[in-house]
């Protein structure tokens, strides 16, 4: 079985950009830094939203909060902007933690410590992560929006130095490791990120060649 899925949905028609700058809906600088790997052999250039620039995450899923993210910016900054909204969905949790993976406690060991203590006793410890990513023109409209899927399992101890988050509990039985223990190329290959980043890249990079 093949621990990835993808979703891609494109705009039928894509007008060309004004310019060649791409506003990251993120204050990360290591998420921006992301984002300037898959997009190196593009002429995009990539710059992190304004500081003083806050969008508040109300969406129900990550595609929601993906858009909202992307069409907010756009429209603040009169530039093309992208954003993603990623987090582990857990089956037996009912999808928890879900779009609020990042609010589920205060530190990642809090995170891992809350969903190993709600696994307890659980049989079915099927997860997936999942990421969307949404592009938006000047306009806040959404013209590019895609999804990535890789499936594993949560484990009943941490495992793996690498990574973060719940990477040291996210096991992929195929590879037979943990996010946390995947080189970082490896990782790429295979996760939610890299799959729904190679889904969307084409076509953002052809909208500014």
């Amino acid at each position: 079985m093949n621990p990835q899925n993808t979703n891609y949905s494109p705009c039928s028609s894509l007008p060309a950009p004004l310019s060649n700058l791409l506003v990251v809906a993120t204050g990360n600088p290591g998420k921006l830094r992301e984002m300037q790997a898959y997009l190196a052999n593009s002429s995009w250039e990539l710059t992190l939203k304004p500081e003083d620039l806050e969008v508040e995450e109300t969406g129900i899923t990550f595609a929601d909060n993906a858009c909202l993210k992307a069409s907010q910016v756009a429209k603040f900054t009169n530039s093309w902007a992208i954003a993603d909204d990623s987090g582990l969905a857990i089956d037996a949790l009912n999808g928890a933690p879900g779009v609020y993976s990042a609010r589920y406690g205060q530190t990642d060991a809090d995170r891992i410590a809350r969903v190993l203590q709600e696994l307890i006793n659980q049989v079915n410890r099927q997860a997936q992560f999942i990421c969307a990513v949404a592009v938006a023109n000047p306009a806040g409209e959404i013209v590019i929006q895609s999804e990535g899927v890789c499936h594993g399992e949560i484990l009943t101890v941490p495992c793996g130095e690498g990574g973060f988050g719940y990477d040291p509990i996210f096991y992929v039985p195929e590879l037979q490791l943990t996010f946390a223990q995947m080189s970082p190329e490896l990782k790429k290959s295979v996760s939610h990120r890299g799959n729904a980043f190679s889904a969307l890249i084409p076509k953002l990079v052809s909208i500014n060649s």
